[in-house]
């Protein structure tokens, strides 16, 4: 039976010529039609990140961080549906992978967790991280924020293969680095040993080293400039007819005008007592008498704390002797190493007259510095600014001109607002939940995103049924073009937006189990608050207050609660090294006015720094 309509179906090899339209010559092929469909809907291009590293000065100098963006802008030329912005490139000259701490992969995670791109191109897993655990780190948390990451050497998929060959290579690059590094180690201790390098590449002031080969023990020459002034230092700390302190010493070089070992003006304390404790300038240069170690203090809690390592004095029978031209002799050093070992003895440091509960705690709300302990006469107590008494600080014109606080005062006023703190948890769990934007309630961020997949499955049907009338020539291809770019933009939008709510999602934190942790270890105090020694309040102090900032008449104290058992051993600052450069939200608990100071509690980004 005829029903109008050709049985044959035409193909793209019938005579090099295929109709656009269905209804021309029987019906459209359904494999051809979805293959159109995905074609058109696909025009939107993807935003992918690129990240190169490399991990030497000497590798930066050959171009090889250039040479990998080569490859890189390359590989994306051959996806038309790429796009890169120079803004999404990011790189890292000169940081080892066997580190997190990269300042361009520290801006790719961040813009990765704001869904700012959907791929990131890298030319090896090496140059990604060395670390078999980072490199499984750093995949999974972009993952999880919808960004997948490909490599130009070797392509990645979901395969198991695929998986477990980036394993393996993952293993080999740990390997190789190990491998590598534990070669240049011994390598330099048997020159060292030999005596044909020196354990430092800057020299230490008095000594010039050779521009050639900066790192040969014997082209090390005298400065006799230098090698001068090093010796009146120690003529002057040593001469038995008079004492003179470092403050004297520095103060005698600023006023003869000569220059520090870094060419300034000034000359500090900690700058004399290194010149004076250094055995090299006897002939001997040390290698191996610090070793690197987690620091445990911090200068004041306004202040970065730092890359949170530090430096441990070795044994004796671990440092490697170099020989290199002395200045002073053995007698002279010993002498000065004498005095000043006494001098540590009978520091002002060491008086145990008062015990201070803020001990360490305490900065100054002017110039940021850490505040420390003084007693003066008739038996007084106060806490003081550091920047008040620095004479490089006066003679730069920047000495703080904060008041004394009274210690018995300040040390009673933190106490007992402490223990109100932790008899009314409800004031705690309170401000957490507006920290935690407590009236955005999980029921409603998952209604919205809810809402937003709703709403792209909806622009999905729209884009098949305009492709619909499309092909059924209902609309024109101009009316369809701009239709269809309109509904594209729209859905390059959502998504935009719903990748940001998966992101915050992540970071949300569960403030009821976060409350019932505060009160249960409130609970646990509450009988024990009017027994405690100084030692237990001082512990107490410790753990649960990050920093108290007096600027005059203002008090404000800083409270760090944990949530659980393991946040009960760790302190705030050993928790978060990077704490002060971000932005948290402040959380002001309560104020009220005592011994005409205004108390202001706050806790400054809870969630993240309580260690449960």
């Amino acid at each position: 039976m005829y029903t109008g309509q050709s049985e044959h179906r035409m193909t793209v090899n019938d005579g090099g010529i295929m109709h656009t339209s269905s209804f021309c010559n029987g019906l459209w092929n359904r494999p051809q039609a979805i293959a159109l469909r995905h074609r058109i809907i696909r025009r939107n291009p993807m935003e992918v990140a690129l990240y190169t590293r490399v991990s030497t000065p000497r590798q930066q100098q050959q171009q090889t961080i250039e040479h990998q963006l080569r490859r890189l802008r390359d590989y994306v030329a051959t996806h038309p549906d790429w796009h890169v912005t120079d803004e999404h490139i990011y790189r890292d000259d000169g940081y080892s992978g066997a580190k997190l701490n990269r300042p361009g992969l520290d801006r790719l995670r961040d813009r990765a967790a704001m869904a700012a791109f959907e791929c990131v191109l890298i030319t090896a897993p090496d140059r990604l991280a060395r670390n078999y655990v980072h490199q499984m780190l750093l995949v999974d948390e972009l993952t999880q924020r919808g960004c997948r990451v490909e490599f130009v050497e070797r392509p990645m998929s979901d395969d198991p293969h695929d998986q477990l060959l980036l394993q393996i290579r993952s293993a080999v690059a740990e390997y190789e680095r190990t491998l590598i590094a534990e070669r240049m180690r011994r390598g330099r201790q048997a020159k060292l040993r030999s005596g044909q390098l020196l354990p430092w590449t800057r020299a230490p002031y008095g000594y010039l080293l050779d521009s050639d080969r900066p790192r040969d023990a014997s082209r090390v020459q005298i400065d006799p400039v230098k090698a001068a002034i090093v010796a009146q230092m120690f003529a002057w700390y040593t001469d038995p007819g008079q004492s003179v302190s470092l403050y004297e010493v520095a103060k005698r070089l600023s006023d003869a005008h000569l220059p520090t070992p870094r060419g300034g003006k000034r000359w500090n304390v900690a700058s004399i007592r290194g010149i004076l404790r250094s055995p090299t300038y006897t002939g001997v240069a040390y290698s191996g008498r610090t070793r690197p170690a987690p620091a445990h203090r911090r200068k004041s809690a306004l202040q970065p704390v730092g890359s949170g390592q530090s430096q441990q004095s070795t044994a004796a029978e671990e440092w490697i002797a170099v020989p290199v031209p002395a200045i002073i002799s053995q007698e002279t050093f010993e002498a000065a190493q004498s005095r000043l070992d006494r001098n540590v003895q009978m520091a002002r440091r060491h008086n145990t007259t008062y015990e201070y509960l803020l001990r360490g705690l305490v900065s100054c709300g002017q110039c940021w510095l850490a505040c420390s302990g003084r007693t003066l006469s008739p038996g007084y107590h106060y806490y003081f600014c550091r920047g008040r008494t620095d004479a490089l600080r006066l003679a730069q014109g920047e000495r703080c001109t904060a008041r004394y606080a009274p210690a018995q005062a300040l040390d009673e006023l933190v106490w007992q607002d402490l223990c109100r703190v932790l008899l009314e948890p409800s004031l705690i769990t309170h401000e957490l939940e507006r920290a935690q934007m407590g009236a955005w309630l999980p029921q409603a961020l998952q209604a919205r995103r809810q809402t937003l997949r709703d709403v792209l499955a909806q622009l999905e049907r729209q884009q098949a049924r305009l492709l619909d009338l499309y092909l059924a020539e209902v609309i024109e291809r101009e009316e369809f073009e701009r239709k269809r770019k309109e509904v594209a933009q729209t859905q390059h939008g959502l998504r935009q937006q719903l990748r940001q709510l998966d992101a915050q999602a992540q970071q949300h934190v569960n403030v009821t189990a976060l409350a019932q942790g505060i009160e249960t270890f409130c609970q646990r105090l509450h009988p024990t608050l009017d027994t405690l020694t100084f030692a237990q309040r001082r512990q107490l102090v410790e753990l649960l207050i990050d920093c108290v900032i007096v600027n005059d008449a203002q008090v404000e104290i800083r409270y760090v609660v944990p949530t659980g058992p393991n946040g009960e051993t760790t302190p705030f600052c050993h928790l978060r090294l990077d704490y002060l450069d971000l932005e948290p939200q402040p959380i002001i608990v309560h104020e009220w006015r005592i011994r005409q100071l205004q108390i202001t509690t706050k806790q400054n980004d809870m969630g993240a720094s309580l260690g449960a």
